[in-house]
């Protein structure tokens, strides 16, 4: 029989407050998702209110490492001097020659209006066959091929189904409809129209001159045998034409030129932009890194409605938002200063990259920033998802710098990112008559100090897009 009793008990457990949620939340936004979330939070949240430009000057987050700090050593942890200076007033009378380049990229950039007309394929060809100067039963033949091609730009529909989408207000045999086809085919982008990837490629080739050296082997080729061609081996290509040498080379050098899938040239996606969360550059006293100015959000409490409130404290959610609003602007100034303490540490780590390149990339894992500033590899990993680092190399995603570790002779490890760049570097170098086979870049590597297995050189070549040695030889390519 069971017996009914009450007991006490004392524990600990891990609660997820509001804030708490929403400062997580804040810290593994991207910039653009951030921004929209803060112009959902103006129009819903009415003591929220943003700062104009000219109103108040924004103090940007900067550190800039020693630059005595080297990486032959493990190096002491250097000092760092916050400065609250405008990015754009500090590069305008900068003294080094990357910063006042920066300055005039940035003057021309504001210049640059991207190409928002969203042109697809069909514009892009009713627009020639505007200017053509077509009678109006051929414009509307020509229309109703264009409407016919798929997104690679080839015909997919035969002579006879088009004359009978054109019947009955316009009547057409297929003798005149080829004989538009042949216009159409005329246009920009070469070999649009095509009914095959022969004809396509005959198209592009027509357009060149007659007196080209190999062209009409080139057009051989893509008549009888396009096959060997794909087989990547001229040994039996070289066979079946009765050519080789230099003759061959050109020939085959014109086909490849050309372009199989020629609507896919118009491209009517619209250009997406990197906007970089983090600037890194190099003065006189060695790498700085800043917070870019431009994606940090400019808010402020509404005093108007915060003071109004405070006469009348009845208002439930006028109060309620006043608090949201406070929690937001402290999350806020969390998630950028993590993101900068995250930013100077990894720069820290990785200046030998930054000066020499990615064979100079040391190993990193979250563990080892998360250490650096004392905070758990969970929030590195919020911190650096979708956030980009301008550099005088680039930009990087904040994940790029991180790589797994290849134990070396020495005890020292090598990261994967300069192991790959190595091997880059090593294939860019070889005599194109005798590739470097897997093999031969293991024992290279390893006569560097990094002792790497043939099938690991064999996983990174296929992840850089190498051929393996024996395609590389074939082909000519590296």
């Amino acid at each position: 029989m069971f017996k009914q009793s009450l007991q006490l008990k004392l524990g600990q457990s891990l609660t997820m407050t509001p804030q708490l949620q929403q400062a997580i939340r804040l810290l593994q936004m991207p910039t653009a998702e951030l921004q929209a979330h803060i112009a959902e939070l103006l129009d819903t949240n009415v003591m929220l209110e943003q700062e104009e430009p000219e109103e108040e000057e924004l103090a940007v987050p900067f550190a800039e490492l020693d630059p005595r700090t080297t990486q032959a050593e493990e190096p002491s942890t250097p000092e760092v001097e916050i400065i609250d200076e405008p990015w754009a007033d500090r590069v305008g009378t900068s003294s080094d020659g990357a910063g006042a380049g920066s300055s005039g990229d940035d003057d021309e950039r504001q210049n640059e209006v991207a190409d928002l007309r969203g042109e697809n394929l069909r514009d892009h060809l009713l627009a020639q066959l505007e200017l053509a100067g077509l009678s109006t039963d051929d414009l509307a033949t020509a229309t109703t091929i264009v409407d016919a091609l798929n997104d690679d730009g080839y015909l997919t529909e035969t002579l006879t189904e088009i004359a009978a989408s054109l019947a009955p207000e316009i009547e057409r045999d297929e003798e005149e409809i080829e004989r538009v086809l042949m216009l159409v085919q005329m246009l920009e982008p070469a070999g649009i129209a095509a009914r095959s990837v022969t004809e396509c490629l005959l198209l592009q080739l027509d357009q060149l001159e007659a007196d080209t050296p190999g062209l009409d082997l080139a057009r051989r080729i893509v008549e009888r045998h396009l096959e060997l061609l794909a087989l990547r081996d001229l040994t039996p290509l070289s066979k079946a034409v009765g050519a080789d040498g230099e003759e061959l080379a050109a020939a085959v050098a014109l086909v490849r030129a050309c372009h199989p899938r020629p609507g896919s040239v118009v491209n009517s996606s619209t250009p997406e932009y990197i906007v970089p969360d983090v600037f890194v550059r190099r003065t006189e006293r060695g790498w700085a890194v800043e917070l870019n100015p431009g994606t940090l959000p400019r808010l402020r409490i509404n005093q108007g409605y915060a003071g109004a409130l405070g006469r009348n404290s009845g208002h439930t959610t006028l109060t309620t938002q006043l608090q949201e609003a406070r929690w937001l602007l402290k999350s806020l100034e969390i998630r950028n200063e993590t993101l900068l303490k995250v930013a100077k540490a990894i720069v820290e780590r990785q200046t030998d990259f930054l000066e020499q390149g990615e064979e100079h990339m040391r190993p990193m894992i979250l563990k080892d920033i998360a250490a650096a500033i004392a905070m758990h590899e969970s929030t590195i990993s919020r911190v650096t998802s979708g956030k980009y680092l301008h550099s005088p190399r680039g930009v990087f995603e904040l994940r790029y710098f991180f790589s797994s570790q290849v134990e070396g002779g020495d005890g020292q490890g090598t990261s994967s990112t300069a192991i790959r760049a190595k091997i880059r570097k090593l294939v860019r170098e070889e005599d194109a008559a005798n590739p470097l086979s897997d093999s031969r870049l293991a024992e290279l590597l390893s006569a560097e100090g990094i002792p790497v297995a043939r099938r690991t050189v064999a996983k990174y070549r296929e992840s850089l897009g190498i051929e393996s040695s024996a395609e590389r030889k074939r082909t000519g390519s590296r």
